[in-house]
């Protein structure tokens, strides 16, 4: 029977295989940071967003999601505009050029995913995503 100790090396070593560790760069070796990169992909697709919705998703601060925003704004990816019908609220949507980063961040993650699902048994493939989802649930659940 696994303990925490046993679960504790295994996220560590897969965090670290897959380059999560690296605050700098995706998993997919994209020179953008991880916390950007989950903006972009979270705002392509589903359009503009309220900041506080995409700091939910991304379950960030609201303050930390303001920074971030600021970073894609300042690298032209993203603009702010004032939500309908509410003077405090705010959207953020990509502009066109990050509409284009996004696009590529999603074509090397589709590559990198692709490679690592290719080198799982195909009998296994299952049990890993349900061993991941149930993982996720557990997180979830603290």
């Amino acid at each position: 029977m696994a303990d925490d100790r046993e679960l504790q090396d295994a996220v560590a070593r897969f965090v670290r295989a897959f380059g999560l560790h690296q605050p700098d760069r995706t998993p997919c070796g994209q020179p953008v940071p991880v916390s950007e990169a989950h903006a972009l992909g979270e705002l392509a697709r589903d359009g503009a967003l309220r900041q506080s919705d995409l700091a939910h998703r991304l379950r960030l601060e609201k303050s930390t999601t303001s920074r971030l925003v600021t970073q894609l704004i300042n690298r032209g990816w993203a603009e702010r505009t004032p939500a309908p019908g509410d003077g405090r609220g705010v959207l953020v949507q990509l502009t066109p050029q990050g509409v284009t980063a996004a696009a590529r961040l999603a074509e090397a993650r589709a590559k990198r995913f692709s490679a690592v699902l290719e080198r799982v048994p195909e009998g296994e493939r299952a049990d890993v995503l349900r061993a991941l989802t149930i993982l996720t649930e557990a997180i979830d659940e603290t």
